[in-house]
């Protein structure tokens, strides 16, 4: 079993959590986990970058000039990669980087990710988060007050535009609802900031999965 502290805004212990390891799987698949994370990855890639080959080059296809008698070197068309203008030899084209995987292994990989955190004390419960209108500064406080001084993804219940908005302009500080958790998003984030909602929510579901 693990011990979750549950903090409140001014970084107080209000509760404990008793967290049982197999309510994420048991233990880390650290392949699987790097399978979604290069996955993840590989998805938010644009391949849309592309150069001109020969054929796609403007230019005759005539040879310059004659082979041999000339003095000068053996050389063909317009369109050869060996002339300023020419077309690349081995062009870029448009191409999709997209990799699948099943759900039921996304989901597994995203617990992974979470029990790692939980395991290397990297999981900050807080017992409630409400912020009546958009402010920076009340958000930064709490993280301050949290000892968060690094990245950090804070997982809600539900969606709340006013602490997306104050969290947007706090360097290495995303907000996603606990719908969204993704491996890839937990791993790139140092610590991981649960609201005692979203947290609960999260454990009743993977208890009901299991």
């Amino acid at each position: 079993m693990i011990n979750l502290s549950v903090y409140n805004k001014d970084g107080e212990q209000v509760e404990t959590l008793k967290v049982d390891e197999k309510a994420f799987g048991g233990y880390v698949h650290y392949p699987l986990l790097k399978q979604a994370i290069v996955m993840y990855s590989a998805n938010k890639r644009i391949g849309t970058a592309a150069t001109k080959n020969r054929s796609l080059v403007e230019g005759s296809t005539r040879k310059l000039y004659r082979q041999k008698g000339t003095g000068n070197a053996r050389v063909g068309n317009l369109r050869t990669a060996k002339r300023v203008g020419g077309g690349v030899t081995f062009e870029k084209i448009e191409r999709s980087f997209r990799q699948r995987m099943p759900k039921k292994q996304r989901v597994l990989a995203s617990n992974c990710a979470v029990l790692y955190k939980l395991l290397n004390d990297s999981v900050v419960v807080l017992d409630e988060l409400k912020i009546e209108k958009p402010k920076t500064s009340e958000v930064a406080h709490i993280l301050e007050n949290l000892k968060i001084d690094r990245s950090c993804l804070i997982m809600l219940g539900q969606s709340d535009e006013n602490i997306y908005k104050s969290a947007r302009n706090i360097p290495r500080v995303s907000v996603m609802p606990v719908g969204q958790l993704n491996a890839c998003d937990v791993c790139n984030h140092n610590k991981l900031l649960f609201t005692k909602e979203a947290f609960m929510s999260l454990l009743k579901k993977e208890k009901a999965s299991s």
